[in-house]
């Protein structure tokens, strides 16, 4: 099950956010086809939001073909992003990085602004990734 985190000082939607945290959950094999969202109202309660942003959010990733609703059942994932499984080789090392870099006295700020610049000097960086 995936749990939400909002960053409200982020400057990004707050259904954006749960879209990007649910397809984050998808790529990294945490969540699998057939495999059911909290419900809004779970999440309304958790997050303290309006219950239309995490039922926009819902829909953006139903528009994406990425989960559906089933009427009185709920929302399920009906495909993955998964590529790389969270156990790969590349994961332990990212691991590691990380543990280099908080031990080197790095922030979470700082770690994510030297992996955005990485992954922009790597790869294409989309609109949804901004």
């Amino acid at each position: 099950m995936v749990e939400y985190r909002i960053d409200r000082r982020s400057g990004v939607a707050t259904y954006l956010q749960i879209v990007q945290q649910t397809k984050q959950a998808l790529r990294l094999g945490m969540l699998e086809p057939g495999d059911k969202l909290p419900a809004a109202r779970e999440v309304v309660e958790a997050l303290a939001v309006n219950p239309n942003t995490v039922l926009k959010a819902y829909r953006e990733l139903e528009r994406e073909g990425l989960v559906e609703a089933r009427r009185g059942l709920g929302t399920f994932v009906r495909r993955s992003l998964g590529t790389a499984p969270g156990d790969s080789p590349l994961r332990a090392e990212l691991d590691e990085w990380m543990k280099r870099a908080r031990a080197a006295g790095l922030e979470r700020d700082d770690v994510a602004a030297l992996f955005t610049a990485a992954l922009g000097e790597h790869f294409e960086i989309t609109r949804e990734d901004r």
